[in-house]
Parts: structure tokens; C-alpha cells; sequence
């Protein structure tokens, strides 16, 4: 405040992000200080200085900030989280330790590993990948630096870099708390940490791979506090949400979702699951890893080095008197036999598997093993999706379609009359898009679906029946969004036409 004697109560919030550039060098405060003080210098003025604090109650710390600038005070309060991503950054710059990592010294990499600046960069690390609402964290050492990536709406961008020297001990900070062996650098290791910012809750799902210059750590984020994507969310039209709804109250059957990794078919699954009343029916899944935690529901963690594949854990859950089971995956003949026979034997199972369309997985089955007269009985529907870009209200940019772009549309009978393209601001962080969106191809097997599968029709000519039946192919559906302008015409045919 101007008049230089400003209480708690009047001291307004600020970020850090609004002083850019601070000060620097000696005209920044030691970063000890700033560390154990949780203070920054944002401005310094001719006449008064503007700092901001972390704790605006401390009053002993004002104080002597005044009587050490002997000037105006000014001080704003910054959020906690944000101070640690800049510190993060100066020490990983400024800080890389010199001390050689001996090839079978653990002592010193506890030590390397437990120091204040490597801590703090592992955790500005892991707040900017949250504040981004990045999936993935990729920390990757090479020959010139380490770098860190974050997957951002299935989009990997380099974040920042840091020197070589001090990605051991980052290495070994993260095998310490996700409980792996931090001498081991030559075998893959897998692990699971979990981290408390403020009230979330996250979980994450660690991958370590020996390298040529070191080790690749790639982190896979879960908020499992936080309640899934509802299929309104996802991108599902009324018309198909009427048709999951009535699939959701089914008492038997198989329902599969179906593409590649990261396309959403466990929050598709999870969305039906939510639908369910879990007072009256019992409802278990089995799931690697649990994405969401769903109240009222059995969730399972497979493990595969003591013996809990989705497999053994199938065969001993159906004793549980269960009514719906959630298969994570079918990935072998055993657990597509047990599913198969579990919907047969009045079990309604959702699960997933890794097919390019929707009718492909009839084939899928057939080929793990399943008998066609099985896959018939027991199917009731199946759901393909992608997952593509949303593109950002606040920018996107509306383009007449070229001769190419509306052959495209009328070959697929979608009417268009104009696109949209990302431009970038700051509400989408300069990338033109803002979330994700599923692309759905989905069918309700009946009868003739049902017989077309036991005479082994071919997958082309289901395909066509269905169309013929009003079933949206994954083009049409990405199309026709990128006509509504909700995604862009080169997000369909990345992921669609290119996969």
C-alpha cells in the first residue's frame, strides 16, 4: 500500500507470471533466502520496491524487508506452487552439481538425490506438468542436456532443459519416491508415486528405460480424486447416449470400446459404469492401472509380478457374486474366453480392446480364439473412438473449404459450408486448441448383426449393413464436428485417415 504500513488483510494477490522479466543476479534476492523465506523480489523501482511472499501473515518478515530496502514496500501475495516452478528453474540452471555419480556409489546419490535444489526442480517438474494438465511427463537425459516434455492434449512439447550433470540425481529422486532401486541403470524399471498439491490428489504411473545417454522417465498423470469425463463431455450425441444408457441397464451381455492407446475407452467405460446403481447391482472392475476412483464400485489393481493378471483375477471375481464386471483389457485368448463366458452365464462385462474400427473387433475375438456362435451370443454393442483436439473458442478462425476439402465431405455425405482453423492465444497457451473430444463409430448388435457373425460374413459387409442402418463411421463423425466447428479438419485426418 502507499503508505508503506499495509496489513495481511490488505495485501492482494499476484503471479509471479504478471512481473516478467524479475529481477536477476544480484539484484534478486539469494535463493537460499527466497527458499526458506518464500519471498521474490518482482520489481524494484527508483522509489519502492514490490516483493512477493508466499505467507502474507508473516509480519516479522515484512518488517525486515522494509528496514532492509529502505524504501516503499510493496508486497504482493503469490502462490506457493508457482514460487517452487521458478526456484525449480533457477537451480536447475545455476545449481547443477559438479560431484561425479560413481558407478556404484549410493550414498552419494541419496545425497545428490535429497538436495534441496534437486527436490525442487523434481517438483517444479511435476506442478508445471499439473498447471499444463499434461498426461504425460517425459524427463529424458542426451548427450548435450536433459530435457522435459509434457503431453498435452495427446501433443508432446518441449517444456525446458537442464544440464546433464544434475539428471542422475533427479533420476534417483524419483526412483526414491516411487520406491525402485536407484543403483539399478542398465534394466527397465516400473513404478507408481503419488503427489499432494493442495487438494488434488495425483497418482502416477512410473516408466524408466536405460537409454544410450542415460535413462528415459516418462509419468503418467492420474487425478484420481477427480470424477471422469462425463459421455456428454467425451462427445457423444444425444442419440448415442440413449443407446449407452439402455446398454448400461442390460442384465447380460459384452460391450466393447475399442482404439488405440490414449484414445478414452476406460473414461467411456467409466462414464457407462456411473450410470449403473451400484446399491443394487454389484459392480467390480479389474483395471491396470485404476484411473478413477468410482464410489460404490470394486476396483481391482492387476499386478502382474505376483501372479494378478486380468486373467487369475477374472476367474476368482467371478465368485464374488458379482452383476457387472469392467475388464480393463483383453489382451489373451484366456481372459476373452473368461469374458465371453462370463456374459454368457447373466454377467454384463465392459472391457476394451485394441481394433482400428468398430466391427474389426468381431474379428479380433475371432482371432484370439473366441467361436464365432459365442461372439454372436453375447455381443450387444461396440464402441470405436478417437481422441482429437478441441479447438479453442476464443481464437479458432472460420475458412471457406478448398475443392479438396469438399470433395472429401460430399464422398462422405457430410454438408459443410465452412471450417475452422487454430490460431492461438493466451486462454489455449498459444496452441489453438483447448481439451479433447471423442470421435464415436458405435452399433447395437440384433439379429442379423448377430447371424452375419456366425456365417463369417465378411467385416466389409457388416460395415455396409450397419451404415445402411444409420451407423456413423469415425470419418463422418470427425467430419461432421469439423464442420460444427468443434475440432479441425487436420485433427480428423491425423487421426483418422493417417491411423
Amino acid at each position: 500500500m502507499s503508505d508503506g504500513i499495509d496489513t495481511a488483510r490488505d495485501i492482494e494477490r499476484a503471479s509471479i507470471s504478471d512481473y516478467l522479466p524479475l529481477p536477476e543476479a544480484h539484484d534478486q534476492y539469494p535463493i537460499e533466502y527466497m527458499e526458506n523465506f518464500s519471498v521474490i523480489k518482482l520489481r524494484e523501482e527508483e522509489d519502492r520496491v514490490v516483493v512477493g511472499l508466499c505467507n502474507p501473515g508473516d509480519h516479522v518478515v515484512r518488517e525486515y524487508l522494509r528496514a532492509f530496502h529502505r524504501k516503499q514496500v510493496v508486497f504482493r501475495e503469490i502462490d506457493h506452487s508457482e514460487l517452487a516452478l521458478y526456484l525449480g528453474r533457477k537451480m536447475s540452471v545455476t545449481e547443477g552439481t559438479d560431484e561425479p555419480v560413481g558407478d556404484g556409489d549410493k550414498l552419494l546419490l541419496d545425497k545428490l538425490a535429497n538436495d534441496a535444489p534437486v527436490i525442487n526442480l523434481v517438483n517444479s517438474i511435476f506442478i508445471e506438468g499439473i498447471r499444463t494438465g499434461a498426461s504425460d511427463i517425459h524427463i529424458e537425459s542426451f548427450r548435450a542436456e536433459a530435457t522435459v516434455r509434457y503431453r498435452v492434449d495427446g501433443m508432446l512439447k518441449r517444456a525446458t532443459a537442464f544440464d546433464r550433470k544434475m539428471f542422475p540425481a533427479v533420476a534417483s529422486r524419483i526412483k526414491i519416491m516411487s520406491n525402485l532401486n536407484i543403483m539399478e541403470r542398465r534394466l527397465p524399471q516400473d513404478g507408481r508415486l503419488t503427489v499432494h498439491l493442495g487438494q488434488d490428489v495425483l497418482d502416477m504411473r512410473v516408466s524408466i528405460m536405460p537409454i544410450a545417454d542415460g535413462e528415459s522417465i516418462v509419468l503418467r498423470l492420474f487425478t484420481k480424486e477427480n470424477a471422469p469425463l462425463s459421455l456428454e463431455e467425451l462427445g457423444f450425441a444425444p442419440a448415442q447416449l440413449s443407446v449407452l444408457n439402455k446398454l448400461s441397464r442390460l442384465p447380460h451381455g459384452l460391450v466393447l470400446a475399442t482404439g488405440p492407446t490414449g484414445s478414452g475407452k476406460t473414461t467411456t467405460l467409466n462414464g457407462m459404469l456411473r450410470q449403473i446403481d451400484a446399491e443394487t447391482r454389484k459392480i467390480i472392475t479389474i483395471e491396470d492401472p485404476i484411473e478413477y476412483l468410482l464410489n460404490g464400485i470394486d476396483q481391482i489393481q492387476t499386478n502382474e509380478r505376483i501372479g494378478l493378471t486380468f486373467e487369475s483375477i477374472l476367474r476368482r471375481v467371478l465368485r464374488q457374486d458379482p452383476d457387472v464386471i469392467m475388464v480393463g483389457e483383453i489382451r489373451d485368448m484366456e481372459t476373452a474366453e473368461l469374458a465371453v463366458r462370463a456374459a454368457l452365464t447373466g454377467h454384463l462385462v465392459f472391457s476394451t480392446l485394441h481394433t482400428n474400427d468398430s466391427v474389426s473387433a468381431v474379428t479380433r475375438l475371432r482371432n484370439m480364439g473366441v467361436p464365432a456362435y459365442l461372439i454372436a451370443a453375447v455381443t450387444r454393442a461396440v464402441i470405436a473412438q478417437r481422441l482429437v483436439r478441441r479447438l479453442c473458442v476464443e481464437c479458432r478462425k472460420s475458412v471457406r473449404p478448398g475443392a479438396a476439402e469438399k470433395k472429401l465431405f460430399d464422398q462422405t455425405g457430410v454438408e459443410v459450408r465452412q471450417l475452422y482453423v487454430p490460431q492461438g492465444c493466451d486462454a489455449c497457451r498459444g496452441t489453438g486448441y483447448s481439451g479433447r473430444i471423442a470421435l464415436v463409430e458405435m452399433f447395437a448388435a440384433d439379429d442379423r448383426v448377430a447371424q452375419m457373425i456366425v456365417e463369417d460374413t465378411p467385416t466389409t459387409a457388416i460395415t455396409k449393413y450397419l451404415v445402411e442402418g444409420g451407423m456413423a463411421l469415425l470419418l463422418a463423425d470427425g467430419l461432421a464436428k469439423a464442420a460444427r466447428g468443434v475440432t479441425a479438419l487436420e485433427e480428423v485426418e491425423r487421426t483418422v485417415l493417417l491411423s
